[in-house]
């Protein structure tokens, strides 16, 4: 499953958002790593647009998962004082995108059918 979110950075704090993806906690790291998060980026505008995407076998299972360890708990924590909604950890606030092309899909949908 390929998995694409955004969600919005305080502008006035993208600096900081920057400086603490730079060197993201090795313990967070791990976790996601074994909650099932794969080939997972950010990408962030000057905006403060954060475009999130990552491979799973099933997104709310791999964020349950994550939801269950305290080292999400504390990230999420001192993350939400730098989005916009900071009622909310930011976790939470993802908007899910629909993917509406892929390459590698249509390609191979493509050779299915000329054979």
């Amino acid at each position: 499953m390929r998995v694409c979110f955004r969600s919005s950075v305080r502008r006035q704090l993208i600096d900081e958002y920057r400086l603490r993806h730079a060197a993201v906690w090795p313990d967070m790291l791990r976790a996601l790593k074994a909650a099932g998060w794969h080939n997972y980026s950010l990408f962030l505008g000057e905006d403060g647009l954060l475009i999130g995407y990552l491979e799973c076998d099933d997104f709310d299972a791999v964020r349950a998962r994550m939801a269950l360890t305290e080292v999400n708990a504390r990230w999420q924590a001192e993350m939400a004082t730098l989005f916009d909604n900071p009622d909310q950890a930011p976790d939470e606030g993802f908007q899910v995108l629909e993917e509406v092309f892929n390459l590698d899909d249509q390609l191979a949908t493509a050779e299915s059918t000329t054979r």
